[in-house]
């Protein structure tokens, strides 16, 4: 990790990868696993932060996440005994963190389990289900898939009560939804795949279901407190204080997570329409509409970074949601440095981009934005991005390819610490 003491430190032909920040020897628990979910931080990332930060003379009773995503430094905080405090705005995000990291008595999941199958045995659907169903989930679904995914989701609702439990399943039902779609296998963007059969919704319910209890039989029963709520962290007005923070915030230009997981959004119904819910996520393009653009807020990475684009051409809808990407990252750090206790620690994962061109500095955005609230001691590292993990490649559709002569992805990320 190379010390910053000012912007002017940062040179990027000195930072070197870390190879304590690469890949870990080992695979990750299976509960880590229950759920896809695009960019998932690295649960080996998690447990390295908390030793780094150890070492560095920080105590360690409260962990967050401020971007909690699926919920892997909840799990690792978990494991470790540490209590837990995350957030983000995406439902299904949550749903997964919170299943997670909860305790389950697998005895119990099992019982739910074979009502629920009885039940589904059972069902009588409506002649005209299909015709009156949701017109988006129509295009995603086959009549029968459609069909036992719904008596499914009703012998779950019917079966097993409110609570921690119902999420379970619920998260359980959510993981096989892409599967038993039309969606193309493999592909970060929402696209048909016209060839695609259909899969037995029950076969993929009961693979799930065992996953999910050797994922139980893995786990010790370490109850500590985890809060894990499905909130906008610029707008939460309870933030607690906490020692430690480890988050890996959206990039800009990034993934649509409203859209990756729009099909789980209405199955379970978060929304009526997917599209509602990419107002206010950092990095979406759709979430500056109403944005007036005032280059004042920016620090001068982000008023450089703005002024590129603008000389470059590009539409002022693109330029606004890079400008609100950073302003909403330098309320974040400033919001977190409220959150720390004295001495406590901030601790980010974060990836430059491009954007036609202009290279979009995340990181070094990132620590002007830590100088400019008083952290202190900031260091910054660099790893590789396995391709055991991430192929490194995409073709025209948005799904993974070795293919060298297609458009290379992100195949490094920086850590950044900093300390009040």
């Amino acid at each position: 990790m190379v010390q910053i003491n000012s912007i002017k430190d940062l040179d990027y032909e000195k930072i070197d990868v870390d190879e304590e920040w690469n890949d870990c020897v080992g695979n990750e628990l299976t509960m880590h696993t229950i759920h896809a979910y695009p960019a998932k931080f690295p649960a080996f990332i998690a447990w390295k932060a908390f030793d780094y930060a150890e070492k560095e003379g920080v105590q360690i009773e409260k962990v967050s996440d401020i971007f909690c995503g699926c919920g892997t430094v909840a799990l690792e905080a978990k494991i470790r005994g540490y209590s837990f405090w995350g957030c983000d705005i995406n439902p299904v995000a949550t749903l997964i963190a919170r299943t997670k990291s909860n305790s389950y008595d697998r005895d119990k999941i099992l019982y739910f389990y074979d009502k629920i199958i009885d039940n589904v045995r059972k069902c009588e659907l409506p002649f005209d289900l299909y015709k009156n169903a949701n017109s988006r989930l129509k295009y995603w679904y086959y009549e029968i898939s459609y069909c036992n995914l719904y008596k499914l989701r009703q012998a779950i609702i019917i079966e097993v009560p409110d609570g921690k439990y119902r999420e379970a399943f619920e998260c359980i039902f959510s993981s096989i939804l892409k599967a038993c779609s039309k969606w193309l296998t493999k592909s970060i963007k929402p696209q048909v795949d016209p060839d695609k059969k259909e899969i037995d919704v029950m076969l993929q319910f009961d693979r799930q279901i065992n996953k999910f209890i050797r994922a139980l039989d893995e786990m010790e029963n370490n109850e500590t407190q985890m809060v894990i709520n499905c909130k906008n962290f610029l707008s939460e007005e309870k933030l607690p204080k906490t020692d430690l923070i480890i988050t890996s915030p959206p990039y800009v230009t990034s993934y649509e997570y409203a859209d990756l997981h729009q099909l789980s959004s209405l199955w379970l119904g978060y929304t009526d329409d997917y599209r509602k819910l990419r107002k206010g996520s950092i990095g979406s393009v759709y979430n500056s509409d109403n944005f007036t653009l005032d280059t004042q807020q920016l620090n001068d990475i982000g008023k450089k970074v703005v002024e590129k684009l603008g000389d470059i051409g590009m539409p002022s809808s693109k330029i606004k949601s890079v400008a609100r990407y950073y302003i909403d990252m330098q309320n974040a750090v400033k919001r977190c440095q409220n959150m720390l206790t004295a001495n406590g620690m901030v601790f980010f994962v974060v990836g430059d981009t491009e954007y036609k061109g202009v290279k979009i500095p995340n990181s070094k955005h990132l620590i002007e934005a830590l100088i400019d609230d008083g952290f202190r001691d900031i260091k910054i590292g660099k790893r590789t991005i396995s391709k055991r993990i991430c192929i490194p490649y995409r073709d025209e559709k948005g799904k993974f390819s070795k293919d060298k002569s297609k458009r290379k992805v992100y195949h490094e990320e920086f850590i950044i610490s900093g300390r009040l």
